[in-house]
């Protein structure tokens, strides 16, 4: 498969710069593969798809307040800063994009809030956007990560051209979410409210909670043609021993076992043993998946819809069927359906 197989038109009213409604109240197209049929529906639907004994497996990361805004010392020029990856708690040793880059060099200081009480002195020139910041911070670990939450603001993605408003802190995040250290939501199961939830443990579906912790590799563009020589960036990931079995006992009593998003699809398919099982796993994962490819563990899968050339769209393409998921994704783009983030939902058996 080559980029280009990946490239729609996508009309720029279909990204979704807000939130519907209510959770779950998204709309949901429905692919069955066997039939090939799309239908219409919406998300609370997805009650009717699942039953006793079938697994969910849900990305329980949270996303923390990454973007800050801080002014350049002399010039007090606004740079935005978006923390990417903690390095070294002791050294307050942060990965960071900075905007605009070209400003900014080793050397420079950085001044975070209105009273300036937190600074951050740049110590290396990682990428040709990337930089590596160490805070000047005094107080102790946990003051600095609360400072850092009060001055940071929720990283909606770039294409949301509004600002953040209050509601995005809460929306921009999974009911579920425990682990904190995304920089971006697992959007498929920002549409799980609290009472659908509970109305599908009620039904006996059960869950297994991993965590990826999303980093903007996810959404890196792919500048090569030929897919086979793009790299994403590593994610951390964990998979308990419980949630394992959980998912394990589904394979083996042969029910619906469904990755919510394509981060928890990742997750299980970087930790599959050679007999096709789940195994616990706590470390990195750089896996991307594009057609063909034979997935392992999850047999139905719950996303969002894609932007063009995305590594997303390529992973949801080599689970439907590449063919299939043009189809779906012409039907999206007629009916209107929301893109990205804060889009409408797929369901794919």
């Amino acid at each position: 498969m080559k980029l280009s197989h990946f490239n729609f038109e996508l009309p720029d009213e279909l990204l979704a710069e807000h939130p519907a409604e209510h959770r779950d109240e998204a709309r949901l197209m429905v692919l069955n593969r066997e039939k090939q049929t799309i239908e219409h529906k919406l998300f609370k639907d997805i009650i009717d798809y699942f039953d006793e004994g079938d697994v969910m497996i849900l990305n329980n990361t949270k996303v923390f307040p990454a973007r800050l805004f801080g002014n350049k010392e002399k010039t007090g020029a606004r740079i935005e800063v978006f923390l990417l990856r903690e390095l070294n708690q002791d050294q307050r040793l942060w990965d960071v994009l900075v905007d605009p880059a070209r400003k900014i060099r080793i050397g420079n200081k950085l001044y975070f809030g209105e009273d300036e009480t937190l600074v951050a002195e740049v110590i290396d020139n990682t990428t040709s956007r990337g930089r590596t910041l160490r805070f000047l911070y005094d107080g102790s670990y946990h003051d600095f990560r609360t400072k850092l939450t009060q001055l940071g603001e929720t990283p909606l993605p770039k294409y949301i051209k509004r600002d953040v408003e209050p509601e995005d802190e809460e929306r921009y995040q999974t009911i579920f979410a425990k682990n904190e250290g995304a920089v971006a939501a697992p959007t498929a199961g920002m549409h799980f409210s609290k009472h659908l939830l509970k109305r599908l443990e009620i039904k006996g579906v059960e869950t297994a909670e991993v965590t990826l912790h999303v980093g903007l590799g996810t959404f890196n563009p792919v500048e090569v043609e030929d897919l086979s020589k793009h790299k994403m960036d590593s994610e951390e990931i964990v998979i308990t021993e419980k949630a394992a079995g959980t998912v394990n006992k589904g394979i083996e009593n042969k029910r619906r076992v469904c990755a919510v998003g394509t981060t928890s699809m990742r997750t299980i398919e970087s930790s599959v043993s050679s007999n096709g099982r789940l195994n616990a796993f706590d470390g990195w994962t750089n896996k991307f998946i594009f057609p063909p490819y034979e997935f392992s563990i999850a047999n139905c899968m719950i996303t969002n819809f894609h932007t063009p050339k995305s590594t997303l769209l390529m992973m949801t393409s080599a689970f439907a069927g590449h063919d299939f998921m043009k189809k779906a994704y012409e039907e999206a783009v007629k009916e209107k359906y929301k893109f990205y983030s804060y889009g409408d939902a797929m369901l794919i058996i």
